[in-house]
C-alpha cells in the first residue's frame, strides 16, 4: 500500500514523446523517467501524473549523482525525440531481459544513437570489424537490438544496417552485464585477435560459420571473462591433452600469454588445455 507521501502527484518536468515523460517526485525532488504508452500524448510540463497511474509501465531514477549530472548534459545536447526513443529502448532491456540495469546507459544509448543517426543521415558508413562475434556471442542482445534498430527506423525514417545494430547489441551488453562498452569492445576484439594468431600460426583460414568456431569464440568468451574475474576451472584431462596434442597445447600457450597480456592476468594451465582441445578440433578438421 502506498503511503501518502507516495500518494501525492508527480509534476511532469518534460515530454520526450508519446510514451516517455520526464518528471520531479513530490517528496525527493529528484527528476525519473516514466515509460508507458500514451503517458506523454497531450502532457505538458506541469501537469501532474499520479505514481499509481495506470499507464506507468517502468520507473527509471538515477542514483549515482555523476550519472544525474550526464544525464542532464544528455538532455541538453541530445535532440529530445533520441532521448525518448532510447528509454523506450531501455524500457523494453529491462521487461525483456533484466530490470537490473547499469543505469549510466541512460547515458550513453542516447548520446550513441543520435551519433549514429548523424552519421547515417549524411552517407557516412558505419563498420563494424566485429559484427559476425557479436552475433555470436551476444545472440540474446543482438536479438533485442534488432527490434530496438526496427524501433529507431520507425520514430527517424532510417534504415539501421546490421552494423549499427551489432554495437546497440554492445550497449545492450554492456547495461546488463556492468561492463562498460568500451571493455565490451575491447573483450569482442581480443577474442578476433586470438582467432587472427589461431589462423596465422596454422596457415589456416577458419570458417565463421562452422559449429566448432561458434564453440571456439563462445568458449575464449567464457575463459577470458574468468580470467578477468580470477576465477579457476578444472581440467582433469589436461596432462592427456598435454602428451596427446602438444602442438596445439603450444598453440595455446600462445593464447594464453596474449590474453594474459591483454587483460594484465595470468592464465591457469586447466584454461589452457581447455583452449588446446578448442584449437585442435578447429583445425584438425577433414577437408572437403
Amino acid at each position: 500500500m502506498l503511503t501518502r507521501e507516495q500518494e501525492k502527484p508527480h509534476t511532469i518536468t518534460r515530454v520526450l514523446n508519446h510514451n516517455v515523460v520526464l518528471a520531479e517526485e513530490p517528496v525527493s525532488r529528484q527528476e525519473i523517467v516514466l515509460f508507458g504508452k500514451g503517458i506523454g500524448f497531450g502532457a505538458k510540463p506541469g501537469n501532474t501524473i499520479l505514481p499509481h497511474d495506470a499507464r506507468v509501465e517502468k520507473r527509471f531514477r538515477l542514483e549515482n549523482e555523476s550519472h544525474q549530472q550526464q544525464y542532464q548534459t544528455v538532455l541538453s545536447q541530445v535532440d529530445p525525440a533520441v532521448v525518448g526513443i532510447a528509454e523506450e529502448i531501455i524500457a523494453l532491456i529491462a521487461k525483456e531481459i533484466t530490470p537490473k540495469l547499469n543505469e549510466h546507459i541512460h547515458v550513453a544509448l542516447p548520446d550513441h544513437i543520435q551519433f549514429a543517426i548523424y552519421r547515417l543521415r549524411n552517407g557516412m558508413e558505419i563498420v563494424n570489424p566485429f559484427l559476425f562475434e557479436i552475433q555470436t556471442l551476444y545472440s540474446k542482445e543482438f536479438a533485442l537490438a534488432k527490434r530496438a534498430a526496427d524501433m529507431i527506423k520507425s520514430s527517424f525514417s532510417l534504415d539501421i544496417p546490421e552494423s549499427e545494430i551489432g554495437f546497440l547489441a554492445l550497449h545492450i551488453h554492456s547495461a546488463i552485464s556492468y561492463m562498460p562498452v568500451n571493455k565490451a569492445v575491447q573483450f569482442t576484439n581480443l577474442i578476433t585477435e586470438l582467432v587472427g594468431i589461431i589462423e596465422e600460426r596454422t596457415g589456416k583460414t577458419i570458417e565463421r560459420s562452422t559449429v566448432d568456431y561458434v564453440r571456439l569464440i563462445t568458449h575464449l568468451r567464457y575463459a577470458c571473462e574468468r580470467i578477468r574475474q580470477q576465477k579457476s576451472i578444472q581440467n582433469p584431462l589436461l596432462d592427456r591433452v598435454k602428451a596427446t596434442i602438444p602442438d596445439s597445447y603450444e598453440l595455446a600457450e600462445e593464447l594464453a600469454r596474449h590474453i594474459a597480456s591483454r587483460l594484465d592476468s595470468p592464465v591457469p594451465d586447466d584454461e589452457v588445455g581447455y583452449m588446446a582441445m578448442h584449437v585442435f578440433r578447429l583445425t584438425n578438421q577433414p577437408t572437403e
